[in-house]
């Protein structure tokens, strides 16, 4: 099943690999015998729907859900539903792999105001002379 991206982009289905595993947590008995839980596996290193820039801005956004050959993993078991944890499991890695796409917006540094640096700059001064006339007291002469 293809996993479509955006309107330019989908997925193939050798790209992705789902595994079925035991969940943890509630489900009474049915737990112990039924493998609800997903891992999605999206071989990103190996995909040529990406570009290397998009490639590593993925691996930046996937953190430690990368693996050392160039996967990402995606592991869900919060339904008791298989079908619903594959469906958040691809939704998950839609939303990665287009945020992924996206470049980062480019940083435009700013300048600080000339009349917010004078109001610190006086501050300062007024701090300073509040410090200044804490020093020792002069003996008056008698």
């Amino acid at each position: 099943m293809v996993l479509r991206i955006t309107d330019t982009l989908a997925l193939e289905d050798w790209e992705m690999t789902e595994h079925f595993v035991r969940a943890s947590g509630p489900g009474g008995q049915n737990v112990n015998k039924v493998a609800t839980a997903v891992e999605l596996r999206f071989e990103a290193a190996r995909s040529p729907n990406l570009s290397e820039a998009q490639k590593r801005r993925l691996k930046r956004l996937a953190g430690r859900r990368w693996t050392t050959d160039g996967a990402v993993v995606i592991k869900v078991g919060e339904t008791r539903s298989q079908a619903r944890n594959r469906e958040i499991a691809r939704d998950r890695l839609a939303a990665l792999i287009a945020s992924a796409l996206r470049p980062p917006a480019r940083r435009i540094p700013t300048k600080v105001p000339l009349g917010q640096k004078r109001r610190r700059l006086q501050s300062k001064r007024a701090r300073g002379a509040v410090k200044s006339g804490r020093g020792r007291v002069a003996p008056e002469d008698e």
